[in-house]
């Protein structure tokens, strides 16, 4: 008796499920902007997460039903969420309108404070670079001195320690190091965005070489600049990219 419940059962959730995928259909749309930029904006299905993108032209396909929310993302654009409804299936013209995001300063208010301070006074400049400790260390050893060494001879001397290091290779090593610690950077924040379930579940890598992935991820400019944004739709779909050509690799080296 108990079998017989547990088969109609799972004929009964076999069928939903068939019901929900058969009501879905394919809507094609179109994207408008003040930009003829149009290419490479990510569509997704909020309830299924099924992921497409524009062509050069802003068209798009995506599956989906009225009900389901479409999600228009991309670094130059804003945001847009889009309730489907039945007319937007049967409309040959269906588009969507995104906004460029836009950079623009925040209304200055000049008010006269009796202050004075070293950055006023323009001793210590106001967007002075913050260095990392890498970067301190690439400052301080390739940054010539006027000042060293005056009074030894007339006008002052320039410092040798930055020719010094740079015949001796402390600078390009300093100069790695920056990279390295640059590219650490970006793994944290990666693993920080995902999880390693993530990567062995949904990305399919391997557990053994999700650390070699990462390094991978980070070493492509392109993935870097989207990872910065902190736009996890884009993220998550450039990685998609790359964990293909890096499954590629994998499998290429066990032949």
């Amino acid at each position: 008796m108990i079998n017989k419940v547990v088969f109609i059962l799972l004929v009964a959730m076999t069928q939903t499920t068939w019901s929900q995928i058969e009501d879905r259909a394919i809507i094609n749309g179109r994207i408008t902007s003040n930009t003829s930029d149009l290419d490479g904006v990510y569509v997704v299905n909020a309830q299924t997460e099924a992921m497409a993108t524009t062509d050069a032209s802003g068209a798009f396909s995506i599956a989906a039903k009225p009900g389901e929310t479409l999600i228009f993302s991309s670094i130059q654009f804003k945001e847009n969420r889009v309730l489907l409804t039945q007319e937007n299936f049967s409309d040959l013209n269906f588009t969507v309108k995104l906004n460029m995001v836009m950079h623009q300063l925040q209304e200055v208010v000049v008010r006269n404070y009796g202050g004075i301070n070293a950055v006023s006074l323009g001793i210590i400049p106001g967007d002075q670079k913050k260095y990392t400790e890498a970067e301190r260390k690439l400052h301080t050893a390739t940054a010539l001195n006027p000042t060293a060494n005056a009074g030894t001879m007339a006008g002052g001397s320039i410092s040798a320690d930055p020719l010094l290091n740079f015949f001796s290779g402390r600078t390009a090593m300093l100069k790695k190091e920056v990279a390295v610690e640059k590219k650490e950077l970006f793994m944290k924040m990666l693993e920080r965005m995902f999880s390693i379930d993530h990567f062995v579940n949904r990305l399919k890598i391997p557990l053994e070489y999700v650390k070699g992935f990462e390094y991978y991820a980070v070493d492509n400019d392109k993935f870097t600049v989207i990872l910065n944004s902190k736009n996890k739709t884009s993220t998550e779909f450039l990685l998609g990219e790359l964990a293909v050509k890096y499954k590629e690799i994998i499998e290429r080296e066990n032949k």
